[in-house]
């Protein structure tokens, strides 16, 4: 597969672009999620002209509309940071980005819970990194996450689907004209949106089947804000259930009763949180290939990204997650 292109913060590949002049080189993002993917590094502070290294920066002011602020000697840089950072993301739009991952804590690239100074000097955390608010202002359907964020399984899981979902769904816009494209995506990533919200996904099936009365442009970005709102949901353990016991009832007259018995076992025991997904999922994939459903085979929750980024499969042990809708 052709290198997914996501833009970084370029502390996090190693490069010395921190105000002290140092970096923050994060190695599973360098070394294990950048075989799959082609970063586009940014550093909004050395890249609009504040030097290496310079005088720290925060935000002070409201949450709301912060100013860019020097920590000592109190110079305004948020006019100097804006007019960089639209000129940047017009660039960017060149790029084709898939994502974004953030630095996290800082006042020009944090994503959320960043300290904000009030004219008295108390920080609350509850801004967003000048640069980072632009961004997602300007590519909203893009996903962005920063690397501590990342560190937790969940969640990391949660944003490398994220693109290559995304990655899926721009190439099928690239098909030549025509609804067929669009209905192979849907028929291959029903069940992993299904798996994020069956709210979207009953939305999605009425659009689908009522695309001969919308135009190309109508059907494609009526069908991504949904697809793009539906992955923003995070999947539960209840919802993996839901969808793999849809899944069962692809199989039930082909599998023994054997083999149904040895899979609802699988399914509870993951469902209680001592097995990891990927145990029910292997053993589906294989009786989909034993019985020849190829329809399963072709789905995307199956097989939603390359192996070598398969690590994060685990089972959740928090009660109140495996219950939550």
């Amino acid at each position: 597969m052709k290198k997914i292109p996501i833009g970084i913060s370029t502390c996090l590949l190693g490069e010395n672009v921190r105000y002290d002049g140092g970096h923050k080189l994060d190695r599973f993002l360098r070394d294990t999620l950048g075989r799959y993917v082609r970063y586009i590094p940014v550093c909004p502070e050395a890249d609009c002209g504040m030097g290496i290294p310079r005088e720290f920066i925060r935000l002070e002011g409201s949450p709301e509309s912060p100013r860019l602020v020097t920590g000592r000697t109190k110079v305004d840089k948020t006019d100097m940071m804006v007019s960089w950072a639209k000129k940047r993301l017009i660039q960017l739009e060149g790029e084709d980005l898939h994502g974004f991952i953030f630095k996290s804590g800082s006042p020009s690239c944090g994503t959320e819970r960043i300290k904000v100074y009030d004219d008295k000097g108390l920080p609350v955390k509850r801004g967003t990194g000048v640069f980072a608010r632009m961004f997602m202002d300007h590519f909203p359907s893009v996903p962005v996450k920063d690397e501590k964020r990342l560190h937790d399984a969940d969640l990391r899981e949660h944003f490398i689907e994220r693109i290559f979902v995304l990655k899926r769904w721009r190439d099928t816009q690239k098909a030549p004209p025509g609804r067929d494209a669009l209905v192979g995506f849907h028929g291959r990533h029903g069940l992993l949106v299904l798996s994020h919200s069956s709210t979207h996904y009953r939305a999605m099936e009425k659009l689908v089947a009522d695309r001969k009365r919308l135009s190309r442009q109508e059907l494609y970005e009526g069908y991504e804000t949904l697809l793009m709102k539906a992955m923003e949901m995070k999947t539960t353990v209840k919802k993996n259930v839901t969808v793999l016991r849809h899944i069962l009832g692809y199989l039930r007259r082909n599998l023994s009763s054997d083999e149904k018995t040895e899979l609802l076992e699988v399914i509870e025991t993951y469902q209680n949180g001592f097995l990891p997904l990927i145990v029910p999922i292997t053993l589906i994939g294989h009786y989909a290939r034993k019985y020849g459903q190829h329809c399963l085979n072709e789905q995307v929750y199956l097989n939603p990204r390359p192996r070598g980024l398969q690590m994060c499969d685990h089972p959740c042990q928090d009660p109140a997650r495996r219950t939550s809708g």
